[in-house]
């Protein structure tokens, strides 16, 4: 299965598609100023490019629609002018409308799988990092929001920090989801190639994306607003809430309840330094943990 996805047409669109992403995440100041040169209509205009994955994985396929390529080149334009609306609207960064309507639309789109139907099988891992690519230039290169903390090139306090993290979560997290039944400890042992993987895919995947929306975007913004405590426990518990629908055809209170604890040491470890890649550290150990050992 894993050799038919690997054709021309998709590793070239994942190659674009994780270009914005990693030049973000590694060359943050170019990745801010460069856009800035730009025509304002050209900054606004440009994210219509994020389009072009979709046509030639969703062409290759054969499942091509133009409402969906339609979607994929406005959507990302109105994200970009509405971003670039609130940075004139709300000078002292404290949140506004324009930025909480963002960020709903781009969690509840990833979170209920919106638009995971315009992709084929198995690839709609493409629309989470566009999306996510949409959120980043927009935030991050028009918005200016300052204190996101999104650079991955990890230093030692942000190491020790996340592990910190993970070392405090990990005996409330064996006792609540072991006594709720939610934790099940296995025997097995897999190779260090396995759990090497494991951290690796989720720790660019799933932690770094989290992470930036939940605290870089979200408790980044609801801080100014709300203060620090506020702001980790409200964070926390929609970061717990967008966990109802995993691994359960019904409303998974478990899992809620247990990604909300979590999402109280993935905070700390965010707020520690405003770095993204600490609380990503929490976050991919914490989840490799679980998918390696307890599930």
């Amino acid at each position: 299965m894993i050799a038919s996805l690997i054709t021309a047409p998709n590793v070239i669109a994942a190659l674009l598609t994780l270009a914005p992403f990693l030049a973000a995440a590694f060359f943050p100041q170019t990745a801010i100023n460069q856009p800035r040169k730009l025509p304002i209509r050209a900054q606004l205009a440009c994210p219509a490019v994020l389009c072009v994955p979709y046509v030639l994985v969703a062409g290759a396929a054969g499942v091509f629609r133009w409402g969906w390529f339609a979607l994929y080149a406005l959507l990302p334009v109105a994200i970009a002018i509405l971003l670039w609306q609130s940075a004139r609207a709300d000078l002292e960064h404290r949140g506004n409308w324009r930025d909480f309507l963002v960020l709903a639309v781009l969690g509840l789109a990833v979170d209920l799988r919106w638009f995971e139907p315009a992709w084929p099988a198995h690839l709609a891992i493409f629309n989470k990092v566009l999306l996510l690519d949409a959120g980043i230039y927009g935030f991050i290169a028009l918005r200016g929001l300052d204190a996101v903390g999104l650079d991955l090139r990890l230093r030692l306090h942000d190491l020790a920090i996340g592990l910190r993290e993970v070392l405090a979560y990990t005996p409330l997290a064996l006792a609540l989801g072991l006594t709720l039944g939610f934790l099940h400890l296995h025997r097995s042992w897999p190779g260090a190639a396995a759990i090497a993987g494991a951290w690796l895919f989720t720790f660019f995947f799933i932690a770094v994306p989290e992470e930036l929306f939940f605290r870089g975007w979200l408790q980044n913004l609801l801080e100014r607003r709300m203060g620090r405590y506020p702001a980790l426990f409200l964070t926390a518990a929609l970061f717990g809430l967008a966990h109802f629908n995993k691994r359960a055809a019904h409303f998974n209170w478990r899992y809620v309840l247990l990604a909300a604890v979590a999402g109280i040491f993935y905070g700390r470890a965010w707020r520690a330094r405003r770095r993204v890649g600490a609380s990503a550290v929490t976050h991919a150990t914490v989840d490799s943990i679980w998918s390696l050992w307890l599930r």
